[in-house]
């Protein structure tokens, strides 16, 4: 079953220097049927207007991740942790117990990133944060895994988080074809980001989602030039 979710039909919100739109919904905002997916508790389609971003808040118990698409991101945190996320980055924040975090647009130009929130396997413990560049043309015509919380995937590159989850993302061509399999009972939400594609013959736009259960196997073909971003969920 493919749960094709239209970025037209996403709900969100407009405040002038945010542009949010909503895969999953959360906290009363989002189209109510595009309900959490297993651990998958948001995927927000963020646009931040130049110098602009959230002041120190807080999160808990929750693992974020964050895919820069365009533009770059400046992070600090109260860890101590600073650094400037930009386009083909991935981040990965550990909230554990409580972490106090800023993220602001420091460039001249826009930023376009996906904000994803994650269910942890464990409540509390120690916060952490991370980020690694992973280059687009590493990821030509491939699923490349970008974050995980098998040990497996860790230990070959990917970003650790603790959840039951791996992020995947591809870039691919237009008229280029990928198969991936899903191992038996695993769910997963997948995104075209720039151009139009198909998975198991379901027609997404640009930036449309995809909720998929049941499926044995994704026959994903770009259309068009364009990135996917794949979360499996377990």
């Amino acid at each position: 079953m493919i749960d094709h979710r239209p970025y037209a039909a996403l709900g969100g919100n407009d405040l002038g220097w945010l542009k949010a739109r909503l895969h999953v919904a959360i906290h009363g905002l989002g189209h109510p049927a595009h309900g959490a997916i297993g651990p998958l508790r948001a995927w927000n389609d963020d646009e931040f207007a130049p110098r602009s971003g959230f002041p120190m808040h807080r999160h808990q118990d929750v693992e974020i991740l964050t895919y820069v698409r365009r533009g770059a991101i400046t992070h600090e945190d109260s860890l101590g942790n600073r650094a400037t996320v930009a386009a083909g980055d991935v981040q990965a924040m550990s909230a554990g117990s409580g972490i106090r975090h800023a993220e602001f647009n420091a460039e001249d130009v826009d930023t376009a990133l996906y904000q994803i929130w994650l269910r942890p396997r464990a409540t509390g413990g120690a916060p952490s944060w991370r980020t690694r560049r992973f280059p687009r043309h590493q990821r030509a015509g491939r699923l490349t895994v970008l974050a995980s919380g098998d040990a497996r995937d860790v230990e070959r590159g990917a970003l650790a988080i603790d959840a039951d989850a791996r992020l995947l993302g591809a870039t691919l061509r237009a008229g280029q074809t990928i198969a991936h399999r899903l191992a038996p009972g695993l769910r997963a939400y997948l995104v075209s980001t720039a151009g139009r594609a198909t998975v198991n013959g379901v027609a997404l736009a640009p930036r449309d989602g995809a909720g998929i259960a049941g499926e044995a196997v994704l026959a994903i073909a770009a259309l068009e030039d364009t990135e996917i971003v794949l979360l499996e969920l377990g």
